[in-house]
C-alpha cells in the first residue's frame, strides 16, 4: 500500500509544477527556499551525529582508548623496586577478597603514581592488569578536554560504562582504568564562573564515589602525573586516591636493572662495563636509559660495526645529555676562549673531587660550544654546606678561567651562572647562610641578593686562587685540546698530578 501511495505522489509533484508553469507561477523564491530547508536540515543531522559518536565513545577520535596489558609484568619493569612492592601490595587487595573482607579491609579505589617523566608510571599501570587478570582501559586526561560544555563528562560516564560492560563480556571481577597526565582534568577548582575542567572532574569525583565493595566488576582507577601539587583536594582524600605511590628517579642499583632489560636484544662488546654506565648516568629517567642504548646502536650502526663499544655508549650518553654534535664552527679566537672556560671547570671538579672528570670537549652539543663530562657521584641525598659550595664554585670555574686570561667574562657563562643561584638558593632555603632558619619566600629580595652576591663573590675570589695555581695545566691541556678537540679523564688528570708532585 506505501509503495503505491509513494508512486501516486511521485507522479502529481511533476503534474502540478508543469500545472504552474502553465499558469504562469513563479517558482524561483519556492525553490532558494526549499534548498536552504533541505541544507539546514543536513546539517544538524551531521552535528547531532558528531555529537553522539562523541559522546558515546564511538568512532570518534576521542574514544577512549582500551588497550590489552601485553602481557607485561613487575619483573619486566627495572628500577622502581620500592614502588613496585607498594603497588603491588594494593593491588592484593582486589585479589584476595576474602582476607581483606574477614580483616574489614575497605577496598582501595584510586592509586595516585606521581614522579618526574619517563620513570615508568604508564609501565606499572600496565603490569597492574596483569597481576590482577582485570580487564584494562586506558585515556590521557586531554580526551576529556572539550570546549562543549557537559562533553567531558559525558566522555568520563561512558569509560565507566564500556569498562564494566567490556569485563562482564570477559567473565572477568576486575577492571583498572589508567587517567595519564589527571591533572589536565583533576586541577584545583577555583571560585567564580563554571568551567567545563570543572564540570568533568565533578563527574569523574561522583564515578569513584559510586565504586562500592560489593560491586562487580570492581575498578581501580589508577592516575599518573608528575605535578601533584596541582592537583584538587577531593580527588586526594582518602576514599578516593587512597594510595600516593612516588615513582622516582632511578638509583645506581636501579639504573643498572633498567640497563640490563633494554641490553637483552643488543649485542656488547666485551669491554662494556654496565656498572660504569649505571655510573655515568646518575640523575637519568628510565625512559633516558632506554634511549641511551638505543643511540649507541645508532652510532654502532653509523660506524658499520656489529657490536656496541663503550665509545658508542659514551657517545650516546653525551647526546642524551647534551643534544646531537653540530655543524657549528667557532672561530680559532673563541675556540681558545671555549677551552680555557671548561679547562676552568675541569680544574675545580678535580680539585673539589678527585676522579671526578671524564672527558674535556670542544665539540660543540645543542646550544654549548663545549662541555666537560662529569663521572657522577655515588648517590646520597643530603647536602653539606662545604658540599655545595664546592658545586658553585666548579660552575664558576669557566668565568673564572676568562677573567684570569682575557680580564672579563663572555655570554658563556650565562648557564653557569643561573646554577650557581640555584645551589645559593638551596642553601638559604635549608638555613646553611648568614640569614638562618628562614622562608626564602619571606625575605626581602634586596636582602636575599645581598646574601647571593656576598656568597657568589667569596667563592668566585677563591675559585681564582686555585685556578692560578694550576697555569701549567691550563697550557699544557690547551694544546691537547685544540689539537685532538677532546681530552680524556686519565690524560687531564695525569697533568694535574704532575703539578701536585
Amino acid at each position: 500500500m506505501l509503495k503505491w501511495k509513494n508512486e501516486i505522489l511521485i507522479g502529481i509533484i511533476p503534474a502540478l509544477l508543469l500545472f504552474g508553469l502553465y499558469k504562469g507561477t513563479e517558482y524561483l523564491p519556492v525553490i532558494l527556499i526549499a534548498v536552504l530547508l533541505i541544507v539546514a536540515f543536513f546539517v544538524v543531522r551531521l552535528q547531532r551525529s558528531g555529537d553522539a559518536i562523541g559522546a558515546t565513545g564511538g568512532k570518534s577520535s576521542h574514544k577512549v582508548s582500551e588497550q590489552k596489558p601485553s602481557y607485561l609484568k613487575f619483573d619486566q619493569i627495572g628500577g622502581q623496586d620500592q614502588a613496585k612492592a607498594e603497588l603491588m601490595e594494593a593491588l592484593d587487595f582486589l585479589i584476595k577478597k576474602e582476607q581483606i573482607a574477614k580483616l574489614g579491609i575497605r577496598p582501595i579505589k584510586g592509586i595516585l603514581l606521581t614522579g618526574p617523566p619517563g620513570t615508568g608510571k604508564t609501565l606499572l599501570a600496565k603490569a597492574s592488569a596483569h597481576y590482577t587478570n582485570a580487564v584494562f582501559s586506558a585515556a590521557s586526561g586531554s580526551e576529556f578536554v572539550e570546549m562543549y560544555v557537559g562533553v567531558g563528562a559525558s566522555r568520563i560516564r561512558d569509560m565507566f560504562k564500556q569498562v564494566r560492560l567490556k569485563a562482564q563480556k570477559e567473565n572477568k571481577q576486575n577492571a583498572i582504568i589508567f587517567i595519564d597526565e589527571i591533572d589536565v582534568i583533576g586541577g584545583k577548582r577555583e571560585g567564580g564562573q563554571q568551567r567545563e575542567y570543572d564540570q568533568t572532574l565533578n563527574q569523574l569525583l561522583t564515578e569513584m564515589d559510586g565504586i562500592h565493595t560489593k560491586e562487580e566488576p570492581r575498578i581501580l582507577i589508577i592516575a599518573a602525573t608528575n605535578r601533584k601539587e596541582m592537583l584538587d583536594s577531593a580527588l586526594l582524600r582518602p576514599g578516593r586516591f587512597d594510595r600516593h605511590i612516588e615513582v622516582d628517579l632511578p638509583d645506581k642499583k636501579g639504573r643498572l636493572s633498567i640497563l640490563d632489560i633494554h641490553a637483552r636484544n643488543k649485542p656488547l662488546s666485551e669491554n662494556v662495563n654496565m656498572e660504569l654506565i649505571a655510573e655515568q648516568t646518575f640523575g637519568f629517567s628510565g625512559a633516558q636509559l632506554e634511549s641511551v642504548l638505543n643511540e649507541a646502536a645508532i652510532y654502532a650502526m653509523r660506524s658499520n660495526a656489529d657490536i656496541l663499544t663503550k665509545d658508542h655508549l659514551g657517545l650516546a650518553i653525551d647526546k642524551v645529555m647534551m643534544g646531537e654534535k653540530t655543524d657549528r664552527e667557532a672561530n680559532e679566537e673563541e675556540k681558545v676562549r671555549v677551552a680555557y672556560h671548561e679547562l676552568g671547570h675541569a680544574i675545580l671538579a678535580e680539585v673539589v673531587r678527585v676522579g671526578s672528570v671524564s672527558q674535556v670537549s670542544l665539540c660543540p652539543r645543542g646550544k654549548a660550544l663545549g662541555y666537560v663530562r662529569h663521572n657522577p657521584p655515588a648517590d646520597h641525598y643530603l647536602y653539606t654546606k662545604t658540599y655545595i659550595e664546592g658545586q658553585i664554585m666548579i660552575a664558576l670555574g669557566g668565568a673564572a678561567a676568562e677573567e684570569i686570561y682575557y680580564g672579563a667574562r663572555s655570554t658563556g657563562s650565562r648557564n653557569d651562572f643561573e646554577k650557581a643561584m640555584e645551589l645559593v638558593r638551596l642553601m638559604v632555603d635549608s638555613g646553611l647562610t648568614e640569614l638562618g632558619i628562614v622562608d626564602i619566600q619571606m625575605v626581602p629580595k634586596k636582602q636575599f641578593m645581598d646574601v647571593n652576591h656576598a656568597i657568589l663573590d667569596e667563592l668566585m675570589g677563591s675559585t681564582k686562587k686555585i685556578l692560578e695555581t694550576y697555569m701549567i695545566v691550563f697550557e699544557q691541556s690547551l694544546d691537547v685540546l685544540m689539537k685532538e678537540e677532546t681530552l680524556s679523564g686519565e690524560q687531564f688528570r695525569m697533568m694535574m698530578r704532575q703539578i701536585a708532585s
